[in-house]
């Protein structure tokens, strides 16, 4: 590859990566064209986007980007690099079930980088098993919303009690009469 579509390359990376929440990393020797298909209409479906690149070129835009760079036993080998813009639990649950697959037993995903943080295999299958942020944020809102619903409630007692009365009233009174 010729120098100047090299920097081009990188500069393109740089771009991707400057957007990005997190970046995971993964290996597909030995897929075949179906299956990565499959992997990155998924990896799309989670408001994401996956990349083949160099290793080097990654490495190089990574760290121009201020971002801490993979380490070089996990950034070997064919490795596609994808990136999220969104929430980065949801891409690491796609990520992890796609490699789960009995049909995807050469897919392994390597790590990531969330943040300023390098995640190995397990702390990247631990992003996964946590609820995605529109469940955190609803959690957040009940628990919230749990007190003042009760609060709420204790302040209709009385009145509740008090037509309940009224109405015992009113009924005794119509068998009275």
């Amino acid at each position: 590859m010729p120098a100047k579509m090299k920097y081009e390359k990188v500069e393109e990376l740089r771009g991707m990566l400057g957007r990005t929440q997190a970046v995971f990393v993964a290996e597909y020797r030995g897929m075949t064209v179906a299956q990565i298909t499959d992997l990155r209409s998924r990896v799309r479906g989670a408001g994401s986007e996956m990349k083949v690149a160099k290793n080097t070129l990654v490495k190089i835009a990574m760290k121009e980007e201020g971002m801490p760079v993979f380490p070089d036993d996990v950034a070997y080998g064919p490795n596609i690099f994808a990136l999220s813009y969104g929430d980065p639990v949801e891409l690491a649950k796609v990520l992890r079930e796609f490699s789960k697959e009995r049909t995807n037993k050469f897919f392994v995903l390597k790590g990531a980088v969330l943040g300023n943080s390098l995640l190995g295999q397990d702390q990247v299958s631990a992003l996964a098993d946590l609820p995605t942020k529109d469940v955190l944020l609803g959690q957040v809102v009940r628990t919230i919303a749990a007190p003042i619903a009760g609060f709420l409630t204790v302040l209709n007692g009385p009145i509740r009690g008090l037509v309940t009365c009224l109405n015992q009233i009113k009924e005794d009174k119509e068998k009275a009469a």
